[in-house]
């Protein structure tokens, strides 16, 4: 095998020979410093494509010991009774739930840090219930039947649409 070509490191750019065993898959040079940054981005990158691992893992090895510790969950959560769910749907399920569980009040919290708290108004977005202005209520009071107007069309007897030779349209529209 011919030797290789210098070139640089991708890490700190510096011109380095390949180890002639990993050729042009070489990518770092062999400074200590560059292997370490090397491997927090490779590993960086399998944790980015495998984001599920490193929980059911955790999951798996509570679930192969003999007596685990009990599930460590947030404010809320760790209120549950989680024995009970560990009783019906087993070490695992009662983990999953408590995981599933867990990222859903984070991301809930997340959700709720964007949109920061007015003390002085009212809580929420809908705007204050309007004052009672009548002494009767709503329904009582009389109802007009001499006009019959239907929610999807003109009262009856009236012409569909504006009288003829009239545009509907308004005049700094159409001239």
């Amino acid at each position: 095998m011919p030797d290789a070509r210098k070139k640089p490191c991708r890490i700190c750019q510096r011109w380095f020979y390949p180890d002639p065993r990993a050729g042009n898959r070489q990518r770092a040079c062999s400074n200590p410093d560059c292997q370490i940054v090397r491997r927090q981005r490779t590993q960086a990158c399998w944790r980015g494509q495998n984001a599920g691992y490193a929980v059911a893992y955790r999951i798996d090895q509570r679930n192969n010991q003999v007596e685990p510790e009990p599930l460590r969950l947030p404010a809320p959560l760790n209120q549950l009774p989680w024995d009970l769910a560990k009783d019906q749907f087993g070490g695992k399920g009662a983990d999953f739930i408590g995981v599933a569980c867990t990222l859903l009040l984070r991301t809930a919290k997340d959700q709720l840090r964007a949109y920061p708290m007015d003390k002085n108004g009212v809580p929420g977005n809908n705007p204050t219930a309007p004052q009672k202005t009548s002494a009767q209520p709503a329904h009582t009071e009389p109802r007009a039947t001499s006009t019959r107007v239907s929610s999807t069309g003109p009262p009856s007897g009236a012409s569909p649409g504006p009288p003829p030779g009239t545009s509907s349209a308004p005049d700094w529209l159409t001239g």
